[in-house]
């Protein structure tokens, strides 16, 4: 009698992305979209804000891409890109109804979680506010009334205004309670908000910066510069996380294109603490 050859579970490699159908696609900027994808081969794992995936438009090529959305919320996986080369280009293209790869979630997160009631300042500049809006939205969906008001200040800076992303969804963030800063380095006919940088912004955040935390994406420079004045302000240097992105090609520690010191970025960030290790690294030139 034979007997039945027991099942044995499918093990997908770390390498091999699963399809996901473009189900939404809206154009932010002129040249950043964010996509909505649904998956096709079965999802991947739940993700949190401040992750990122390996995205694969099929033909060209994969690159990382940080996830802007709240993984926990009921709706489409959504990666916001920018088109700077082949790939992000490619990926920005793709047409409702394409389908593109997805390999994740890698690298640490914001770890919302762990701040309680705490306030909270969040700083981003130009496409960094993409991988903070997760952590904005799942945020302020943790605020209950305490009687403090801004406990969530949110402090956005782009080159002018046409570069900023998700516009009207920032006011919704200050309908909700966020304490919204917004500036831009060039004005246009138009724009009667704030000009310059966003560190200029910072000591107007109605947050105690002696216990609150902060979460910190943008160019290397914006983040060094930032983090340095929060800590002037009082903030101690573990409250301020920040999120590095450097040339991540395998997103699973094997390849060494991301490292920077002792770090490699997929594996050990992108999100870190601002610690005197970390200024260090950062003040050299970056490769």
């Amino acid at each position: 009698m034979a007997l039945a050859a027991e099942a044995v579970p499918e093990v997908r490699h770390p390498l091999t992305p699963l399809r996901y159908r473009v189900v939404g696609k809206r154009r932010e900027t002129e040249d950043t979209v964010t996509l909505s994808l649904l998956p096709l081969d079965g999802p991947i794992a739940m993700t949190k804000p401040g992750q990122f995936n390996m995205l694969t438009a099929f033909g060209v090529g994969e690159v990382a891409i940080s996830i802007s959305n709240d993984p926990a919320a009921d709706e489409p996986l959504e990666h916001t890109i920018r088109a700077v080369g082949a790939v992000s280009s490619a990926l920005c293209q793709t047409p409702p109804g394409g389908a593109v790869g997805v390999r994740g979630p890698f690298g640490t997160d914001w770890g919302v979680a762990d701040l309680g009631q705490s306030d909270a300042i969040v700083v981003a500049g130009g496409i960094g506010l993409a991988p903070l809006r997760g952590a904005i939205r799942a945020l302020l969906e943790r605020r209950r009334p305490t009687g403090k008001s801004h406990l969530l200040s949110v402090v956005v800076g782009a080159r002018n205004p046409s570069q900023l992303l998700f516009e009207e969804e920032m006011l919704a963030w200050q309908r909700a309670g966020a304490h919204l800063q917004v500036t831009v380095d060039t004005a246009r006919p138009g724009w009667s908000g704030p000009v310059g940088v966003v560190t200029d912004q910072l000591a107007r955040a109605p947050v105690d910066f002696a216990t609150a935390a902060a979460l910190v994406c943008g160019p290397e420079v914006m983040i060094r510069y930032t983090a340095r004045t929060l800590f002037d302000l009082g903030m101690p240097r573990d409250h301020i996380r920040i999120s590095l992105e450097r040339n991540m090609q395998c997103g699973v520690g094997l390849c060494g294109h991301c490292q920077l010191g002792p770090w490699l970025i997929c594996r050990d960030g992108p999100v870190f603490t601002y610690d005197l290790e970390a200024e260090a690294i950062l003040a050299s030139r970056q490769r």
